[in-house]
């Protein structure tokens, strides 16, 4: 009995892409520590992990139950148990609902204010992201990329009380970061978006034009992020880390630009996702 739960558990959990999932809630964490280090409130930083935790992880089970027929059709998502029948539509989308309520309750109950910002990114992901635009235009992404920023936007503004400048910035540098994530894998796999058919910037532009893309994304993704980090006063040893991590970002993504490969679209994906990381910890720090 214990086992055939536990072997349950383990095909909902996928539901959830833990990566994903992980590195936003790290991003609205770190936004909160940018105004709040040392932490005084640990209830408060313990409500502010779970609602995003729960909020962050209700939208992308939505966003599974909601895309279930084009991940069936391409082979690097056709095995996840929303696809695959191995779990009931139904049952993935009351999931997703009850995750999504119980975080966006949460952060009501916190701070008004903040509940408000995590509604702004759920709204973002899975309505105007997911429902209305993924499927019709490559520039959804854009879109997509304002539910990303939600999170570090919202631990911002609980910690300050506001919306800020600073909020704001950290917000344009997760908006302006998430091109780059995406458009590497989806160079990576073009063929599985096209069989599904759904529009990125490789089939509607050419690979060569999402490259140029790629660059320009990251070199707007580091000098936002190296801004936040003036605005917020981080010391200069730190500050000098997060200017080396953000160099490294940009001659990635020019290496890319000028002499493609797929080994170096592959070490762009994966990097661009420790700059990210590494950068909203040196903000917390």
């Amino acid at each position: 009995m214990g086992d055939q739960l536990v072997r349950r558990a383990g095909r909902y959990v996928p539901l959830v892409k833990t990566p994903q999932t992980g590195l936003l809630v790290a991003t609205g964490m770190a936004g909160y520590l940018t105004a709040r280090c040392p932490v005084l409130d640990v209830p408060l930083l313990l409500g502010l992990f779970t609602s995003l935790l729960l909020s962050i992880s209700g939208s992308t089970v939505l966003n599974m139950w909601w895309d279930r027929d084009i991940d069936a059709q391409m082979p690097r998502t056709r095995h996840r148990a929303s696809a695959s029948g191995q779990l009931d539509p139904g049952t993935v989308f009351r999931l997703g609902l009850l995750l999504s309520g119980l975080g966006l309750a949460l952060a009501v109950f916190i701070e008004p204010l903040y509940g408000l910002v995590i509604f702004g990114g759920l709204f973002f992901d899975v309505v105007v992201y997911t429902i209305w635009l993924k499927r019709r235009t490559a520039w959804s992404i854009v879109w997509g990329g304002i539910s990303g920023a939600m999170p570090i936007l919202a631990g911002r503004t609980l910690g300050v009380g506001h919306v800020d400048l600073v909020g704001v910035l950290l917000g344009l540098g997760i908006l302006f970061w998430i091109p780059t994530h995406i458009m590497t894998f989806n160079i990576r796999y073009a063929a599985d978006y096209r069989a599904a058919g759904v529009p990125t910037f490789v089939s509607s532009y050419g690979v060569n034009f999402t490259r140029g893309a790629i660059a320009a994304s990251s070199v707007l993704a580091t000098v936002v992020m190296l801004l936040a980090g003036w605005r917020i006063g981080i010391e200069w040893h730190f500050w000098r880390v997060l200017g080396v991590l953000s160099l490294a970002l940009i001659l990635l993504a020019m290496v890319g630009l000028l002499w493609p490969s797929n080994r170096v679209n592959k070490a762009l994906f994966k990097y661009a996702s420790v700059y990210m990381l590494s950068s909203v910890t040196l903000m917390a720090l």
